[in-house]
């Protein structure tokens, strides 16, 4: 099982250029809204159609411009789970997942049956869409692509008509739904929890670029280009001009920083997470500077204290119970960033 894609889409203001393949993964397309991130699969699809470029699956053809094939949509074999999840309002449980399939009623049960079992929808086949939860309503989808055994599997921000407190439970279940699937996976969201905790691989996608590509706990890790730190959920982002092989000048922050790794030329930020951020001694520890709270902002488990440098803010987070009982609800005096959580980006 593979899938190759290597597309531009033009429009006014705006150019989607992608290129990537998979193997039998979970490739998750990570980026902002308006990115390009759904046209990716809506091409994929067939809904619409590249200008340029080429689309394969499983050695098909399903879009090349220069040999003039477009297949439609019904002949791509491909499976679309759409953000609404689309299910027809006057069709049971049971008639929506068997909807796709060919052949009598008695002939498509045993598949409609399996799907059942398979995404715990028992005791839901006589329910109308409107009679179903959130979570329901998207196994139902779920179950109705997985009938018709697409050969590759593409979800569009599977979580977001969800409330809240619905998703990390549904994560959790999706994720095992999806590794018993042997095709391919594409996941598409702006949420990069999400992304993390459901795909293998992630492709990071800024205004119609794919800028990087990856094993997914490494780019959160190591993310190398600057897009990819601020996608993946790093606050703290600055310019530098380097100073030595293992010094740079963090331009926004107004302090010299010690590097673990060697700082080679085309590195043009620093960035540090915010749960990466530790209390300093004095000013004279390395990578230290002056903490000067700016605001507290709180959540349900964390502090998040923001400080001033140089006129610009730096992120800390920390739970409350390191709050409590190391910083005794009094923030110190000054705060270091360390060499070794240091991230050199491009």
């Amino acid at each position: 099982m593979s899938l190759y894609v290597d597309m531009e889409k033009k429009f006014k203001g705006f150019s989607l250029k992608i290129n990537f393949d998979t193997s039998k993964e979970r490739l998750g397309l990570l980026g902002g809204s308006g990115c390009g991130k759904s046209m990716t699969l809506k091409c994929i699809a067939g809904i619409e159609k590249p200008d340029e470029g080429s689309i394969i699956l499983n050695d098909r053809v399903l879009f090349d411009s220069k040999n003039k094939i477009d297949l439609p949509p019904q002949k791509r074999k491909v499976g679309y789970l759409f953000q609404n999840y689309a299910l027809f309002p006057n069709m049971t449980v049971e008639d929506n997942i068997g909807c796709g399939l060919k052949g009598s009623k008695k002939d498509k049960q045993p598949r409609i049956n399996q799907m059942i079992e398979l995404l715990h929808l028992k005791e839901l086949e006589k329910r109308y869409p409107l009679q179903l939860s959130g979570g329901q309503q998207q196994r139902v989808a779920l179950a109705r692509i997985l009938a018709y055994e697409p050969d590759v599997l593409m979800l569009d921000e599977p979580f977001s008509a969800l409330d809240a407190y619905l998703k990390e439970n549904l994560q959790q279940e999706l994720l095992e739904v999806l590794k018993k699937y042997q095709g391919d996976i594409l996941i598409v969201s702006h949420n990069r929890d999400e992304i993390y905790g459901l795909c293998e691989k992630i492709a990071i996608i800024d205004k119609g670029n794919l800028v990087l590509t990856g094993n997914t706990a490494d780019i959160f890790h190591k993310p190398a280009k600057q897009v990819a730190a601020r996608l993946t959920g790093c606050k703290n982002i600055s310019r530098v001009k380097k100073i030595s092989d293992y010094e740079v000048e963090a331009v926004e922050w107004g302090i010299i920083l010690k590097t673990e790794e060697i700082v080679t030329d085309s590195i043009n930020y620093v960035g540090i997470r915010a749960h990466d951020i530790k209390p300093a001694k004095d000013i004279l520890e390395d990578n230290s500077l002056p903490c000067l709270p700016l605001r507290i902002a709180e959540s349900p488990f964390e502090k998040n204290i923001i400080c001033s440098s140089n006129s610009n803010e730096i992120w800390w987070k920390i739970s409350k119970e390191y709050w409590l009982n190391i910083l005794n609800e009094d923030i110190p005096e000054f705060i270091s960033i360390p060499k070794a959580s240091l991230m050199l980006l491009e």
